[in-house]
């Protein structure tokens, strides 16, 4: 067990600043009790939509509109409103479903700006955050989130040390860990987006019961965009796998701003787009999912 211990401790070490950093967010937040919401006051209810489906099936682009008043790497993107009134705008623009940050710490998020968007709109939701924590699901259960975020990177890097049992001893490493989560968020009724930015990511994620994958075109070890890193993953692995069949969804998420990025990411191949920043720092909401949503 030691020996295993010290293994992970040095992957650790290798793990890039901005992932240590967003994981000793979530920790912060967990010590601030961020993450102890009653939600029990608040009459909230699951989707009865079903996200996969209606990604399947749509005519046109699906968007799941992101939102979040601040980012890492852009700062503020949009003076802190009313979360419920920006879901509405999003849903009429035709947005299958909503991403909402709960993370307070560089995203500006909160379980509470979940609820407000939870009582006002019925489309499917996902719980967006840096997850290193059982609470931080358990807390996506409570607010009656539909999914939660989980990024491989977090786990695969060492970041998160270990998830301790009650004598306190650490049982799951790495990909176990993982394994477990998912496992954990599914016995709470709630899926799973995985999220990779690799091809070795991807393949991995492939091997997991994750209920959707998320291709981020977002570099976490230097924060840089392109989008082609969509591309790259998904005809690499075609290359490496031709026979391999997978029907989940793939979602590619980060650097979409325009209608074109859309038309493009989805001539390589993905189901959907999960579009934040573009959308949050538009002085018409409604209208920008709406041009996103008629990209095709």
């Amino acid at each position: 067990m030691q020996a295993i211990w010290r293994f992970w401790r040095v992957l650790e070490t290798m793990a890039s600043d901005i992932l240590r950093k967003l994981a000793d967010n979530s920790q912060a937040a967990l010590d601030d009790g961020v993450y102890d919401v009653d939600a029990d006051s608040h009459d909230l209810q699951k989707s009865d939509h079903n996200l996969m489906t209606e990604i399947k099936d749509a005519a046109h682009a699906a968007v799941i509109s992101e939102i979040k008043f601040a980012s890492p790497s852009e700062g503020i993107l949009r003076t802190h409103s009313d979360p419920a009134g920006i879901a509405v705008q999003m849903i009429k623009g035709g947005a299958k479903g909503l991403s909402v940050l709960t993370q307070p710490h560089l995203f500006g998020g909160s379980p509470e700006y979940f609820i407000k968007v939870r009582q006002a709109v019925s489309v499917p939701m996902l719980m967006k955050d840096v997850i290193i924590d059982k609470r931080q699901i358990d807390a996506a259960s409570r607010i009656r989130a539909d999914y939660i975020l989980l990024i491989q990177s977090i786990f695969q890097a060492g970041v998160v040390a270990g998830d301790l049992n009650h004598n306190g001893s650490s049982d799951c490493y790495g990909h176990n860990m993982l394994d477990d989560f998912i496992k954990y968020a599914h016995k709470k009724n709630l899926g799973v987006l995985l999220e990779v930015h690799t091809i070795h990511e991807y393949a991995d994620a492939l091997r997991t019961d994750a209920d959707v994958i998320g291709i981020n075109n977002r570099n976490l070890d230097t924060l840089e965009i392109d989008i082609n890193v969509t591309k790259n993953i998904l005809s690499e692995y075609l290359k490496l796998h031709p026979a391999t069949s997978d029907d989940r969804v793939v979602i590619s998420e980060s650097g979409i701003l325009s209608p074109a990025d859309v038309r493009t990411l989805h001539s390589f191949g993905v189901d959907g787009f999960l579009i934040g920043s573009s959308i949050m720092k538009s002085s018409n909401i409604q209208e920008a999912v709406h041009k996103m949503v008629n990209s095709y």
